[in-house]
């Protein structure tokens, strides 16, 4: 590769970025700006919190208003033991960790 070409190649990628600039601190900014971080400020504002209520109100009362369901059939009730043990299997199965090791590198 001739050095014209290297050097065209390291400005296109220094100048790029994927959309990203730098800000006016010397951080990178994602192109969509600051509005990315000021909407995951706070974990749980007031809407999701009355949100929690309204399911949590649900799941309370509802059981008590509605009437009872049949019971499922039994081959569906095999579903659930099913997947434990098959957990349960992958749990315990010894995984070897030579070849994990050695992958890394």
């Amino acid at each position: 590769m001739s050095t014209e070409s290297r050097a065209k190649r390291s400005g296109s990628m220094a100048g790029g970025g994927g959309g990203r600039t730098r800000g006016a601190q010397g951080k990178r900014v994602g192109a969509q700006g600051q509005g990315a971080s000021a909407a995951t400020a706070g974990y749980f504002t007031a809407e999701l919190a009355v949100l929690f209520l309204c399911l949590t109100a649900l799941l309370v009362f509802l059981p008590l208003v509605l009437p009872p369901l049949p019971p499922p059939p039994s081959l569906l009730l095999l579903v659930p033991v099913g997947l434990m043990a098959v957990l349960l299997a992958l749990a315990f199965v010894p995984s070897d960790s030579r070849s994990i090791a050695s992958s890394c590198h």
